[in-house]
């Protein structure tokens, strides 16, 4: 799958694939974004930092499709995508903070249910990435409310690679898992990002951020670009 992004991105590596500008957005009186624009190279990996409520959250959920800004433009490869559904199903990859995932259903069939538009790359894909990288053959027949949650995690990456987009969207990827997973699919963001995909993923940890080569903090609607490689600390006062 990484190859296939690789190829795809390998005559526009220079040049912008993916451009936010003036994204606004309002619930009711409450203006949540305020013309958040940056723009992003495939390889282009982009952390977002800000406190609870800050609209992180509501951030992503645009840029993966979901939800419609009231103002403002998303652009891929030069052409206007903002209100295209097809676009965001077929480039776009959204792994929300929780697990969208059935847990009475087996990890084969929960992968089944998302792959159900991409026989191709279903039969494909069992002996490629995402399913080698993140560990999930030895556990296809077991009941999906028995894994353990950095496994959990795992599965909704690929679950949500099922399009094999060249996008990857991920709000909070390590939030309450051991280290050993955090590290696990901090590699796997490596490998993606190395192959040409763009990463887009909000996180409150250091060590996960450190695979970001753009950063920002959102502060009452605004995103402000901040340097890569700070301390927790200095990430802290980011978003006073």
């Amino acid at each position: 799958m990484l190859d296939v992004i690789k190829n795809q991105f390998s005559q526009i590596w220079e040049i912008m694939v993916l451009e936010i500008s003036g994204i606004q957005k309002k619930y009711k009186r409450k203006v949540v974004l305020q013309g958040v624009s940056f723009q992003a190279k495939a390889g282009a990996c982009i952390g977002i930092i800000g406190g609870n409520g800050s609209g992180k959250t509501t951030l992503l959920s645009i840029l993966s499709g979901i939800n419609r800004p009231d103002t403002g433009v998303i652009r891929y490869e030069g052409s206007d995508v903002t209100v295209n559904r097809t676009f965001f199903s077929s480039k776009v990859a959204y792994v929300p903070q929780e697990n969208p995932i059935i847990d009475e259903l087996s990890v084969k069939d929960n992968l089944r249910l998302w792959y159900k538009n991409y026989k191709e790359l279903w039969n494909q894909g069992m002996n490629e990435e995402p399913f080698m990288i993140l560990g999930l053959k030895e556990f296809l027949s077991m009941p999906a409310g028995k894994l353990s949650g950095g496994m959990k995690k795992r599965l909704s990456i690929a679950c949500a690679l099922s399009n094999h987009a060249p996008i990857l969207i991920l709000d909070e990827p390590g939030a309450a898992l051991d280290l050993f997973c955090k590290e696990e699919i901090r590699n796997y963001l490596i490998r993606y990002r190395n192959q040409g995909g763009i990463i887009l993923l909000t996180s409150h940890e250091v060590e996960e951020l450190s695979v970001c080569d753009q950063m920002y903090a959102l502060k009452e609607g605004r995103l402000e670009s901040v340097s890569t490689g700070l301390s927790a600390k200095e990430l802290m006062d980011c978003m006073i």
